[in-house]
């Protein structure tokens, strides 16, 4: 492709992408299409010969678009808010376009100096302290292996250098909320401790991890021989958004001399708001946390923020150093290779960068507190109705909601429950997703997508009443 024709069509997809974002309020939320059927309309090997362009916008707007489910949308109440903000879009085409490859400084001295620049800025606006230092991974289930690494590799003076943890005298383990991610469990196995080795920390009544039975669960492993090695703690847990005593777990890890690991993935973009810095509180007492800027302060897909409070140690586990890289500056600059698992690196600091120049510190703020408002109107809207409940404490702008007809208990209640949300779903005005807690089902909506204001909250809470009173009327 020349660059001439790059430019044309160039021109064409950002007018389509401008276009789709514009009208895809007019799209159902939850894609209809059903199991297979992509797959089925595409052509089983790749062309032999070269085909135009606009033979793949056209699959695009017949096969492709169908086939999503629309982050972006006003009524998408869905998982978390993945928003792409559109200068932050600029931002990544940009990326994919120069191309830049992080292997060295030497090879990209911007990429390098732009993330100490834009992960410096974001440490600033969630008001951590400067001895904590950040580098970009892609989500926070890789920052969350790499912190698992490190607390093995700290716990087990450096076991990688020996024969690893099959030459331990002692099992390492890891305690977190029993309402973690998944993604702690999966870099704990990962990172090599062993199922056996994980512990799920009992919750209080608000779902948060409770620190008299993350002491009494590490001293029972210590009594048994065992060598208690990190902890995770989680500040909006996927779930229900609940917040451990990050305080409390961190005198606990002092003591202990436990890895404290903070997963806030989706909360911790909140943090820019000075309001909500106390949901933290005992944060600088963190090895290391995560926030994923992609999620709801409005990076695109994927940027994810892990700071550590040594890097020294962190590059020291991940470091390598093979020959054909090695350049004469490199005792004098930062080399991003050591601070994560990828050799080579992308372009993604411009993305945060382009954002916060583009929106404003005030104007992401802004946005977080609108939705944080809508987020508080729909729990008051649904504990004054009848027979609808908040399920857990609204800590953020997600809000578990439970619709409980008189006498309806049980698998019974499950089963009304997944109807009215299958219900509202296909509808395509609105899109939720359910969740067990307590171990019957509930329904999450997480607000915060791009468009969405108040008018359509109100719209998904009008919608949610009329489904089950329609299935009620069945």
């Amino acid at each position: 492709m020349s660059p001439e024709e790059f430019r044309r069509l160039g021109h064409e997809l950002i007018d389509r992408i401008a276009d789709y974002r514009a009208g895809v309020a007019a799209r159902p939320v939850m894609s209809q299409v059903v199991p297979g059927s992509i797959r089925a309309a595409l052509p089983k090997s790749a062309p032999a010969a070269p085909e135009p362009f606009a033979a793949i916008f056209a699959d695009l707007d017949a096969l492709i678009l169908p086939g999503l489910s629309h982050f972006n949308h006003p009524g998408f109440f869905g998982y978390f808010p993945a928003n792409s903000e559109l200068s932050s879009v600029l931002g990544d085409y940009l990326s994919t376009g120069l191309g830049a490859l992080g292997l060295t400084w030497q090879s990209a001295p911007a990429l390098t100096e732009l993330e100490e620049v834009v992960t410096d800025w974001m440490r600033q606006l969630v008001g951590l302290s400067d001895s904590f230092s950040g580098v970009i991974q892609d989500t926070a289930s890789t920052a969350t292996l790499v912190a698992m690494i490190c607390a093995r590799e700290r716990a087990s003076d450096f076991s990688l250098s020996r024969g690893g943890l099959a030459g331990l005298d002692a099992p390492l383990i890891v305690y977190g909320s029993a309402h973690a991610h998944s993604s702690v469990d999966k870099a704990a196995l990962l990172a090599g401790f062993g199922r056996d080795n994980l512990r799920h920390v009992a919750t209080d009544a608000d779902y948060a991890m409770r620190p008299e039975a993350l002491e009494a669960a590490i001293r029972a492993d210590i009594a048994a021989g065992r060598k208690p090695a990190a902890i995770v703690a989680s500040v909006g847990t996927t779930g229900v958004t609940a917040v451990d005593p990050v305080a409390g777990i961190a005198q606990i890890a002092r003591t202990h001399g436990l890895w404290l690991h903070v997963d806030a993935a989706m909360a911790g973009s909140a943090m820019i708001l000075p309001e909500c810095r106390g949901l933290w509180a005992g944060i600088e007492g963190a090895d290391s946390l995560v926030f994923n800027p992609h999620k709801w302060l409005g990076a695109a897909f994927d940027c994810s923020l892990y700071y550590v409070r040594d890097p020294q140690h962190l590059v020291r586990v991940m470091g390598t150093n093979p020959s054909f890289l090695r350049t004469a500056v490199d005792g004098e600059v930062t080399t991003y290779r050591d601070w994560g698992i990828p050799l080579g690196r992308r372009f993604r600091a411009l993305k945060l960068w382009c954002l916060l120049r583009a929106e404003g510190v005030e104007g992401l703020q802004a946005r977080l507190r609108r939705d944080l408002e809508n987020a508080a109107w729909l729990a008051g809207e649904v504990s004054r109705a009848a027979h609808w409940r908040v399920a857990a404490p609204v800590r953020l702008q997600t809000v578990c909601i439970r619709h409980e007809p008189p006498g309806l208990t049980g698998e019974a209640l499950d089963a009304h429950t997944l109807a009215w949300v299958e219900a509202v779903n296909r509808s395509g005005r609105a899109y939720v997703t359910p969740a067990i807690l307590d171990g019957r089902w509930m329904v999450r909506v997480s607000i915060g997508a791009l468009p969405t204001e108040r008018a359509d909250v109100e719209a998904f809470w009008a919608l949610a009443q009329a489904t089950v009173a329609s299935l009620n009327r069945t």
